[in-house]
């Protein structure tokens, strides 16, 4: 452990200072938890001492698994390679089958020991498993946390006092088929049950589906939200002026800058290796609104695309206006 200390002390805070970030990938660092990411959004000398907010994605169940890249498919890690400036330390763990609030806790202050963390400004963004997980964590832990969004899910805690006292954004859709929205009115209601709820916003968005919330990750509104919130505020308030709209969701791609290189280094079992540091990302065909795009080839099927890819099948039909059972045509292209 101390050898890894070392390394990403090295890596982050002795480096010249140069405007570019850094994507960390971390597996088996915390034994018995989760493999997970961390970025950085800009690298640092050793006389910054500037703390930075850090926001915790958990991702949902397709995105689950032994395969880090997958947690990459969408949620701010993929916002971040289409643009979206997100002004915060991003730590993106991968679940196997659920989320585990303990575990999650566990990693939270490994980074807090290892990363320059304002532990003032630590913030939940998660959707539909993640949704879940985002619930459990911020009610078994609401003393941490300054502000979270959960997305399309539910809870399983038993007590849902700690969550009235963070401020919290529910939000779910009316067409949600893959989690009824009767999971999050569950919540409300539970929260309403323990006590004021003074911190919390439902919304309940008409006819949006699963896949469509899952835009709201590549807007600004939702980092907007969440940074306007700090556990050192002295009266705990929640920002209701912040709002997700039907035309931002449909703009969401559309307005991003266009897709940017990031670092990506990896750490393994205690010791640091190099995956491309220093050197940009593969890329692939970017069309003018900053969609990376794929062209179709013979024997080509959005399964085999979305592996070949990290990404999710969910995520193409999203993106293309398709569904599972569309047919692809040789030459055709499509967002990846």
């Amino acid at each position: 452990m101390k050898r890894v200390t070392f390394i990403i002390t090295l890596a982050l805070l002795l480096l010249p200072k140069v405007a570019s970030s850094q994507l960390i990938s971390h597996t088996g660092v915390v034994p018995g938890t989760y493999d997970f990411w961390v970025y950085v959004p800009q690298e640092r000398t050793a006389r910054d001492t500037t703390k930075l907010p850090l926001v915790i994605f958990l991702h949902g169940k397709s995105l689950s698994g032994n395969n880090l890249e997958r947690v990459r498919s969408y949620g701010p890690l993929e916002a971040l390679k289409f643009g979206r400036q997100i002004d915060a330390l991003i730590l993106a763990p991968q679940a196997q089958a659920s989320w585990s609030p303990s575990k999650v806790m566990k990693i939270l202050e490994w980074t807090e020991n290892h990363y320059p963390v304002d532990t003032s400004r630590i913030y939940v963004f998660g959707m539909s498993m993640g949704g879940y997980g985002t619930i459990d964590f911020v009610g078994s832990y609401p003393d941490k946390i300054a502000a979270a969004i959960a997305m399309c899910g539910g809870g399983t805690i038993k007590d849902y006092s700690g969550l009235n006292k963070v401020p919290l954004w529910i939000i779910h859709g009316t067409s949600d088929s893959a989690v009824h929205h009767s999971e999050s009115e569950k919540i409300v209601a539970a929260m309403k049950a323990s006590g004021p709820a003074d911190l919390l916003r439902f919304d309940l968005i008409p006819g949006a589906s699963h896949s469509r919330l899952g835009r709201i990750f590549y807007m600004s509104e939702p980092y907007q939200w969440l940074f306007k919130h700090s556990l050192a505020d002295s009266v705990r308030t929640v920002d209701r002026s912040v709002q997700i709209t039907e035309e931002g969701m449909a703009q969401a791609y559309r307005n991003m800058p266009g897709r940017r290189n990031l670092k990506v280094i990896s750490y393994k079992g205690g010791t640091a290796t190099k995956k491309s540091a220093g050197q940009p990302e593969a890329t692939v065909p970017v069309t003018e609104a900053g969609d990376s795009t794929y062209v179709i080839k013979k024997g080509d099927t959005l399964g085999s695309i979305a592996r070949r890819h990290s990404t999710t099948v969910e995520s193409l039909c999203e993106k293309n206006n398709l569904t599972r059972r569309s047919i692809l045509r040789i030459g055709q292209r499509i967002k990846l």
